[in-house]
């Protein structure tokens, strides 16, 4: 019989082999074939099998000034496009319209597969965006199609309709970097592009970044000048915390900006785009770093001022497990940027995360137990609380476990896991404690007795300072065979259970006074045998017999229930702690002292 550990580790290990094999399923009723016998796709001298492949080929002939070359990513169809002088006439005016006011999205967010993008809705299939072009008013979308046959290797080429609306529109227009530069800079080319073209892009760069430092500077000032908790050390920190990321990010959106507007080639541009790209990445990431780190330090001092020790472990590792998600996904979005497929990692990593959460369940249910624990907060150390069958203080509560001090001072640790999931039990918050005493009384005593009984027992419960001034019960509730039964219920006040004992005993005592005074006793169990004289007192109960008669004669019967005139006379008139008591005074709730006699 295989055990539970082992039956993990055989899920574990398919689950790995399931993703080994995953590109590798076959459709029923077929057979394996060798890698060697699929049929590959043959190559393309100049690299149109994907949309990147024919952007990056695209660009880089341009850049190479082989305008013929890059005719040859374009879908030309009409047959005047035939002509070398014309096909170089179309590419030059492709690159100046790219020039002037292109936009192509990075590289690495380009497909790069055959079958190009799946996911866009609005371009038709075999049909990817790649960017656009403003000018004169209007948006021409460039859009890159698979102009194979449908039985043919996919071959991408700059679709016939984007090629027509880039001819529609006029060229004649100079860029602004070209009446700026001189002309030796613009004469001697690098990378197939003038040389001020790469000054001009240091430049913006520097430009954008002082502007935006300005930018972000202002807007710091103002808020302090306008808002008066932002003087405040920490409010102060949260602003500073979030000035560099946002000024590289508004450096980068203004030099991207910039360099589109003022005709910075569409080469250098492309070669800017990834660092671009990352540098928008990087700083979003070092944003999400910056907040983690606020909202730790934040709750932190929050936990230590409840004096919520407990919960720092969890803040920091919660902050630590943030942190490492941060520069995991940050890895990947980088990568992604650059033009790696990430799929790969993305699936590796959610197969790993199976495999840790099945390995280290346990560990994971006690450590969102213990998360569960101080956020909802069902106990806090040194409550007193009751889990299951187990009672007692708690001492701590950890990562993994919470250990409870019982009455025997023994420590019990319960995993966090167990403890979220159990029926908790907390004594430490309850604003009132029950006083809920039966009592059995014999079953020769009278009904004036009785009514003797149940007002005087109701009247200490009204009289008692420390009983809540809810209505009490004091109510004959059954006749046995050898016993009259009398329950009682009420609510007293007190800071702790002790304290809540100690009135307890108190009211017991005072409850047995009426009890002997009434004549009558407790029931005595049926194995027991007495006569009626070993415990009724005549004397007492004709006492009793003439008190009752008078309330009677004068209506002074509190049965059912007492006059309110009657309660608010009596209220609060017994002396707590009683008579004769070492406890003279005790303090109240803020600290001063309060006497309690009367």
């Amino acid at each position: 019989m295989i055990t539970l550990r082992y039956k993990k580790f055989y899920l574990i290990v398919l689950l790995f082999m399931m993703a080994l094999s995953a590109n590798a399923q076959l459709l029923p009723g077929t057979s394996a074939k060798p890698a060697d016998a699929v049929a590959e796709t043959p190559k393309d001298s100049l690299g149109r099998r994907t949309p990147r492949g024919t952007v990056e080929g695209f660009i880089s002939a341009i850049g190479e000034a082989d305008y013929v070359k890059a005719s040859q990513y374009l879908e030309l169809t009409k047959r005047t496009y035939r002509k070398e002088a014309e096909r170089i006439r179309i590419v030059t005016i492709f690159q100046r319209l790219l020039d002037q006011s292109g936009d192509i999205q990075p590289y690495g967010f380009i497909s790069n597969k055959e079958t190009g993008r799946t996911d866009e809705d609005k371009i038709a299939d075999g049909s990817d965006l790649i960017g656009s072009i403003t000018a004169a008013g209007e948006t021409i979308n460039l859009i890159v199609k698979n102009t194979a046959a449908p039985d043919q290797p996919a071959l991408w080429q700059f679709s016939a309709e984007t090629v027509e609306d880039v001819l529609s529109i006029n060229v004649d227009s100079d860029l602004i970097i070209d009446k700026v530069l001189p002309d030796v800079l613009k004469e001697r080319r690098l990378g197939g592009v003038p040389v001020g073209h790469w000054l001009a892009v240091v430049v913006l760069i520097m430009i954008a970044y002082l502007v935006s430092w300005a930018i972000i500077s202002l807007i710091s000032l103002l808020i302090r000048a306008l808002w008066k908790k932002a003087r405040e050390e920490k409010t102060a920190l949260v602003i500073k915390a979030f000035g560099l990321p946002f000024r590289l990010y508004l450096a980068v959106w203004i030099f991207v900006a910039i360099s589109q507007d003022v005709g910075i080639s569409i080469i250098v541009r492309q070669r800017f785009s990834v660092i671009t790209v990352t540098i928008g990445i990087v700083s979003f990431l070092m944003l999400l770093w910056r907040i983690a780190d606020l909202v730790s330090i934040y709750t932190k001092d929050r936990m230590t001022a409840r004096k919520r020790v407990s919960a720092i472990s969890i803040i920091m590792f919660l902050r630590r497990t943030a942190k490492i998600a941060i520069v995991v996904f940050g890895i990947i979005a980088v990568l992604g940027a650059l033009g790696f497929d990430v799929t790969t990692w993305i699936a590796a990593l959610g197969i790993g995360g199976i495999a840790l959460a099945l390995g280290a369940q346990k560990t994971m249910e006690n450590f969102v137990g213990s998360v569960t624990l101080i956020a909802d907060q069902p106990i806090r150390v040194g409550d007193w609380c009751k889990i299951g069958d187990i009672s007692g203080t708690v001492e701590s509560i950890g990562m993994r476990s919470t250990r409870l001090r019982t009455a025997a001072r023994t420590v019990v640790t319960v995993p966090n896991g167990d403890f979220a999931s159990s029926k908790i039990e907390n004594f430490a918050h309850r604003d009132r404690f029950q006083f809920n005493p039966v009592f059995y009384f014999r079953i020769e005593t009278t009904p004036d007795q009785m009514r003797y009984l149940l007002v005087e027992l109701r009247a200490i419960l009204y009289a008692h300072p420390k009983v809540i001034n809810t209505p009490p019960i004091v109510r004959f509730t059954g006749i046995h065979s050898s016993s009259l039964k009398v329950e009682v219920y009420s609510y007293v006040e007190a800071p702790n259970w002790d304290t809540a004992q100690e009135i307890h005993e108190d009211l017991l005592l005072r409850m047995m006074d009426v009890v002997a005074q009434s004549g009558t006793f407790f029931a005595i169990p049926t194995q027991m045998g007495y006569t009626p004289k070993d415990l009724f007192d005549s004397e007492k109960a004709a006492n009793v017999t003439d008190i009752v008669h008078n309330w009677r004669e004068n209506g002074e019967m509190q049965l059912p229930k007492f006059d309110p005139a009657q309660v608010e006379k009596i209220k609060d008139t017994i002396t707590y702690p009683p008579e004769g008591s070492v406890v003279k005074e005790e303090p109240d709730s803020q600290g001063s002292n309060v006497n309690l006699r009367k």
